[in-house]
């Protein structure tokens, strides 16, 4: 069995999680694409030491930023751990807000491992968007049909599995679902107005825990050239340091595109079926849940 919490930011996913698990007596996996590399912790909202102590965690701060974790990879090691962790009779949670991550575990999804080419890509990015599209129309059209004329990136990685390996991504994709029993849990805040006061909340902590000390400690650390330091959060407090706006506009900037944000994981996630929906803001959400997961375990 694997129990999966999901949902947009500042929905309460983690605490969520950290009590399920302490009940069950079992382990997180974290599904957030951020949270994975070492020492990119305060605006990732990254869960404390003293969390992680109550319950073990895993894919917390154990990548190395300057080396991208591929979804291929994370689905690999997840898939591994969580049969792992059944062997030993405990139920794992799978717990974050990155659709692919939970999407490649929970529908067994099979794709390429192709690593970045970091010179292939700059050549068809240097060729244009309307012509790598056309090139993809031709030598791959099932991947064009499901690709938006307008999108760089899933063209550009499209035509890139395609000249490394000689066959097309359509052919080394499909999906194969674990044969275990799977609960999703989705949290969703529909009053937008709480979440907004939410996120705000979380940028005030930010700040008071120190992310202006953070993300120039990264940039000595790691490069300011480091593609993770251009991410949310990082990239307007980055801008910040090199005297372009002001520590307000930072506030403000990073609150917008955090909403926004939060919109697109809210979008992503309600159009997955399968997922059973509960209100964050329910003053008893940890008992629905938790008698949701006890009919779940009784009937599987």
């Amino acid at each position: 069995m694997l129990i999966v919490i999901c949902g947009a930011t500042a929905t309460g996913k983690s605490g969520l999680a950290l009590s399920i698990a302490q009940r069950l007596n079992s382990e997180i996996l974290s599904a957030d694409s951020r949270q994975i590399y070492r020492d990119f912790n305060i605006a990732t909202a990254t869960v404390s030491n003293a969390e992680q102590a109550l319950v073990p965690h895993h894919f917390v701060s154990t990548s190395d930023p300057n080396y991208p974790v591929t979804v291929a990879g994370y689905q690999a090691e997840a898939q591994g751990l969580i049969d792992k962790l059944q062997q030993q009779n405990q139920i794992p949670l799978l717990v974050g807000g990155t659709g692919l991550y939970i999407k490649s575990v929970v529908k067994g999804m099979k794709m390429p491992r192709v690593a970045a080419n970091e010179n292939l890509r700059s050549q068809l990015t240097h060729l244009g968007q309307v012509q790598c599209y056309q090139i993809l129309q031709q030598v791959d059209p099932q991947a064009a049909s499901k690709i938006y004329a307008n999108d760089p990136r899933r063209t550009i990685r499209a035509l890139e599995v395609y000249y490394v390996t000689g066959r097309t991504i359509s052919s080394q994709q499909g999906e194969y679902p674990p044969s275990y029993p799977i609960l999703q849990i989705g949290l969703d805040c529909e009053n937008l107005d709480i979440l907004a006061q939410r996120i705000e909340h979380r940028i005030q902590q930010m700040i008071e825990l120190g992310w202006e000390d953070e993300v120039r400690y990264l940039g000595d650390k790691y490069g300011w050239d480091l593609p993770l330091l251009n991410t949310l959060g990082y990239a307007q407090m980055r801008q910040y340091l090199e005297g372009k706006i002001s520590l307000a506009e930072v506030i403000d900037l990073t609150a917008l595109l955090t909403r926004q944000f939060a919109k697109r994981q809210r979008t992503w996630f309600k159009a997955i079926s399968g997922i059973e929906w509960f209100d964050s803001n329910d003053p008893i959400l940890l008992d629905r849940v938790w008698d949701r997961v006890q009919q779940f375990r009784s009937t599987n």
